[in-house]
């Protein structure tokens, strides 16, 4: 398959996910607000439906205490009184609640301003003509009932209720009708929206058996590729592995090789400055020979104006020649040194961690004393690796900051340690003089220093570090900044085995 249909495929696989996930966004928001809209239509229907229940509970009530009222006056009887005084008592209460369920309807608060009126008014007759039947005036209560009658206030309570739940079942019938509305429309987007759904998944299913028929072949063809691949990767790594041996037999041969005509020169060196004492005392010796006289004897003559100037530059010449020897012999013996620990085999064993460091800082308390430094070294997880290694990773690394603490600043080390995950993490952190973050991977770098170079060096010690911790099968790194001291953090595994040993050869 070619670049481009490669593209094509994936802008249309991009394109089908997008379409999928704005139908699904649109029946998800669509959906959530009809039935929303569906619920609040249901909830306007129960309430018009518990409105026009409470009306009739209303009359009811009013109903209950006329009749009872006209019992009681009739037979007195005790069961008649007790029954109007409950229906008048709970009259108020339903006429309260029913004013809260129609206060959305300004036609029904109207109403139920006139149907109180009237209620009230008719309650104040209840009473008179309780009390006139309580003092057995039953002819007063007659005439109250007959006035009562007269004035048509049972009837306005009737015919007032009775407009009111017309008026419900008028909001019944349009609230009803929304509430189906609403419900069908839901159930419309949801089988458009299930509808889409299942055509997006139909394109969906055939694009990815297509892709699937397309990463098989690929697959296949891959495989004949790659048929030798682990032979090829095995014979590429011997050759790795042949070629860093090789470089490291180069590396050894040259630096002792190098050796022989370093200390060749070191002699002849040392020859020519004694050759140039003896040139120089002649020079002196014929320049002050007397006319009369025999030469002074050896040592006794001082050399004067360009004869002086030329013996000092002499002297300073051969000075730099034999420092440039003794760092190049430094450098040769690190060399040398590398080369020999690149091809020690590592040996796996357990580590006392705290024990090892605490023996190292015991070997540099004299360093730590003149540099007035505390070394504090806390709890540090155990290993199992090379001891050999671990010495020297840690060795150098308390060192350097025993070496580049801050002159006039009791210096701080810090050795912590931590596990993550079969890791173990060191942190090496000082308050010394720091490194700008520019230096952070130069110093890394063989021969590579930076900073002030005032301490002897030969800019090995950190490219050493790294190399063993990477051969451990761990990582270095440092945080660090000028004058705010500097904290280097290994990572090794906490158990190196053989599966991994010698990994990088």
């Amino acid at each position: 398959m070619t670049a481009e249909a490669h593209r094509r495929r994936a802008f249309w696989q991009i394109l089908l996910i997008a379409a999928g996930l704005l139908v699904l966004t649109v029946i998800s928001a669509g959906s959530v607000y009809l039935v929303n809209k569906a619920r609040e239509d249901s909830k306007w229907v129960i309430h018009t439906i518990e409105a026009e229940n409470q009306i009739n509970a209303l009359l009811l009530e009013i109903r209950r205490a006329e009749s009872s009222a006209r019992g009681f006056l009739l037979t007195q009887g005790p069961d008649f009184q007790s029954d109007h005084e409950k229906a008048v008592a709970s009259i108020i209460p339903a006429l309260d609640k029913l004013t809260r369920q129609i206060g959305d309807n300004p036609a029904q608060r109207e109403n139920i301003e006139k149907l109180s009126a009237a209620i009230e008014l008719r309650l104040d007759q209840f009473s008179r003509e309780m009390n006139f039947v309580k003092q057995g005036q039953p002819e007063q209560a007659t005439a109250l009932i007959r006035e009562a009658a007269a004035g048509n206030t049972t009837t306005t309570i009737g015919n007032l209720a009775n407009a009111m739940i017309r008026e419900e079942e008028r909001l019944f019938r349009i609230r009803t009708a929304n509430s189906d509305r609403s419900q069908t429309l839901a159930a419309s987007m949801t089988g458009i929206g299930s509808g889409l759904v299942v055509l997006l998944a139909l394109i969906s299913t055939w694009l990815v058996r297509r892709s699937a028929r397309a990463r098989d072949e690929a697959e296949a063809r891959m495989r004949d590729a790659n048929a030798n691949l682990e032979a090829v990767v095995d014979e590429r790594t011997a050759d790795l592995r042949e070629a860093n041996d090789e470089i490291q037999r180069f590396a050894y041969i040259v630096s002792h090789d190098l050796r022989s005509p370093l200390v060749n020169i070191m002699g002849f060196t040392s020859e020519l400055e004694e050759l140039g004492g003896d040139i120089f005392r002649r020079i002196g010796g014929l320049t002050h020979v007397p006319a009369d006289g025999p030469p002074p004897a050896d040592g006794q003559i001082a050399l004067e104006g360009p004869d002086q100037q030329l013996s000092a530059d002499f002297s300073e010449a051969l000075g730099f020649i034999k420092s440039s020897i003794a760092k190049m012999d430094r450098l040769i013996s690190a060399i040398l040194n590398l080369t020999r620990e690149g091809r020690r085999e590592f040996q796996p064993e357990k580590v006392d961690t705290r024990e090892l460091i605490e023996a190292i800082v015991t070997t540099l308390a004299h360093q730590a004393s003149e540099a007035q430094a505390e070394i504090h070294v806390e709890p540090l997880p155990n290993l199992v690796s090379d001891r050999l290694a671990l010495e020297q990773i840690f060795s150098n690394l308390i060192d350097n900051a025993i070496k580049y603490l801050k002159n006039g600043v009791p210096g701080e080390i810090r050795i912590r340690g931590r596990t993550k995950l079969g890791y173990a993490i060191f942190e090496i952190s000082d308050n010394g003089r720091g490194i700008d973050p520019k230096d952070h991977q130069r110093i890394f770098d063989l021969f590579r220093r930076a900073g002030t170079q005032d301490k002897q060096g030969q800019g090995i010690g950190l490219a050493h570090v790294r190399a063993l911790v990477r051969r451990l099968g761990g990582t270095m790194s440092l945080s660090s900044e000028l004058n705010a001291g500097s904290t280097f953090t290994i990572t090794l595994p906490i158990t190196w085995n053989a599966s991994n040993r010698n990994a990088d050869k």
